[in-house]
């Protein structure tokens, strides 16, 4: 019997003195249904990759969709921003330059600590807090005040923080454009370190993302915290090395200055513009390391509670 089917083969192979008359025909039924097998499996395979790729192409419509909200928004802010006042956008460059004149007089008239270059010190630590500051608070208020456009379309949360940085970014590109012009004026001439420069805003712009991110997801759920950021961010302006140079500081007190992000980037920016030397990669490598985790919680937290943002504002 086992001789009977040696020669028996199935799937379009040849089969040899069969005893079964009918072994042709089943061979052949066999094989078709393979076929047919084949057949669907290859076309769920199709139809799956196409559902991927109906999928790959509403995320990218959807991306290109809020990127383009993300900068007419910002762009609508800044505009309506600078017709409240006669002097539009010249306030953007008025605000710092009275911030250093109002600390120049206290620090350099009143307490008589002047030096080379105090003016370009203070107004580098200035301009560069002025970033930071105009993006944290509003970061964190930022889906409360925005809960009539949740309320009317729905729009993932953690674009509301993109939009606050987008905004103060904009904002900032102009005054730091004109604080270089200052330096040339002033006798600091561009160099290569100058390369550095976006790399150090690219850093602090994760920072003020990440720590956005996180405040923006709380807030709503605990509103007193806006009082104590508020409070915090005036504790910060004295502790981020505007007034001082971190470098003189002890280590003792240099290693808890330290834990405020803004400290290193604002004293990176002083040696690539004022001392002409390269950051401390290290520290800037530290920094953005912490601030993608940070910002990477944050948006965690802002999809976790997306639908229940609108339930508790």
């Amino acid at each position: 019997m086992r001789s009977s089917y040696k020669g028996f083969r199935c799937l379009g192979r040849r089969y040899e003195n069969s005893v079964i008359g009918g072994g042709d025909w089943m061979c052949r039924m066999i094989s078709l249904n393979d076929l047919k097998t084949t057949i669907n499996t290859i076309k769920g395979i199709v139809g799956g990759t196409r559902v991927l790729q109906r999928k790959n192409q509403i995320r990218m419509r959807s991306t290109r969709h809020y990127i383009s909200l993300i900068i007419q928004k910002s762009a609508a802010d800044l505009i309506s921003e600078a017709r409240r006042g006669y002097l539009g956008i010249l306030w953007w460059v008025i605000e710092p330059v009275i911030y250093m004149s109002v600390f120049y007089l206290i620090f350099v008239v009143v307490f008589d600590r002047a030096g080379e270059d105090r003016v370009a010190f203070l107004l580098t630590g200035l301009v560069v807090w002025k970033w930071f500051a105009a993006s944290i608070p509003q970061c964190a208020n930022c889906i409360s005040a925005n809960v009539g456009l949740i309320r009317q379309v729905y729009i993932p949360k953690y674009v509301f923080p993109v939009m606050v940085v987008a905004s103060s970014t904009m904002k900032f590109l102009i005054v730091f454009v004109l604080f270089l012009l200052f330096l040339i004026f002033t006798g600091k001439s561009p160099s290569v370190e100058w390369f550095a420069l976006p790399v150090l805003m690219g850093v602090q712009l994760l920072v003020m993302l990440a720590i956005g991110s996180v405040l923006s997801a709380f807030v709503p759920f605990i509103p007193d915290l806006r009082l104590i950021i508020d409070n915090g961010m005036i504790l910060l302006f004295f502790m981020s090395g505007i007034f001082f140079d971190i470098r003189s500081a002890s280590p003792e007190i240099k290693t808890y200055l330290y834990l405020n992000p803004m400290v290193g980037i604002i004293d990176n920016y002083r040696m690539v513009l004022l001392d002409g030397v390269w950051p401390n990669w290290s520290l800037l490598g530290s920094v953005f390391s912490i601030s993608l985790l940070g910002l990477a919680l944050g948006w965690y937290l802002l999809r976790r509670f997306d639908r229940t943002y609108v339930k508790v504002i």
